[in-house]
């Protein structure tokens, strides 16, 4: 089947930092590759080239004990179209890391779309790029969101959360709470290739996603057995 993949390869950067979560990073990370693969075994050029980096090039610790290696740092990032930066538990923490926000900057700079995925959004607001945008946050965040951002100048402008799963401004796309990192990967899917293969991809992911119901159905506990 193919994936009606006709477009130019996208280069996706993930930033990595100190106490990110997990989830926000894997969820979508695995959605790209699975929607490159898909495009792989039907034929079809991969339509996404996946890096990850650090502030500086050196391994992180996620939330929770997790080492990651990422391929490199910020700098050896000589152009992205898609940069995602995943959220944290403690997000005024990373905000104020002079590091992490520079990286943030620097990455998101030149990038045709800049992502976040839950608490990812306070580095978003932290260097302007929530200004007079739409956006969403972890549900439980939202309010505090609005009071950080108000903080800054024009504040009013900027008074723009909403509890939706993924809100898509253009330049900038937010995502909600911890697993809707997966409804970003596929957003971007259908929106950098095509539907099609973000409908393939929730599928194959087994994720309720654009009509699709995932396969599996039984509860804990049910055996199946007569």
């Amino acid at each position: 089947m193919s994936t009606n993949n006709t477009g130019a390869l996208k280069l996706v950067a993930f930033l990595l930092f100190d106490e990110m979560d997990l989830l926000d990073f894997g969820g979508p990370y695995e959605v790209l590759l699975t929607a490159n693969r898909l495009s792989e075994r039907a034929g079809d050029p991969t339509p996404f080239r996946v890096h990850t980096v650090s502030p500086d090039g050196q391994p992180v610790t996620a939330y929770g004990g997790v080492g990651l290696t990422p391929a490199g740092s910020v700098a050896d990032i000589e152009r992205t179209d898609v940069a995602i930066i995943p959220g944290t538990i403690d997000p005024k923490q990373v905000t104020a890391d002079p590091a992490i926000t520079a990286a943030v900057a620097t990455l998101t700079a030149d990038a045709s779309i800049t992502a976040s995925v839950c608490t990812g959004s306070y580095l978003l607001g932290h260097i302007g790029l929530l200004d007079n945008r739409d956006w969403t946050t972890h549900w439980e965040d939202i309010a505090d969101l609005q009071q950080q951002l108000a903080l800054r100048d024009d504040a009013d402008s900027r008074l723009h959360g909403r509890s939706d799963r993924i809100v898509d401004t253009g330049r900038v796309v937010t995502a909600g709470a911890l697993a809707c990192g997966l409804d970003l990967g596929l957003h971007l899917v259908a929106r950098l290739v095509s539907p099609d293969l973000a409908r393939q991809t929730a599928r194959q992911v087994d994720f309720p996603w654009g009509g699709h119901s995932p396969h599996s159905q039984r509860r804990i506990g049910e055996t199946g057995q007569g």
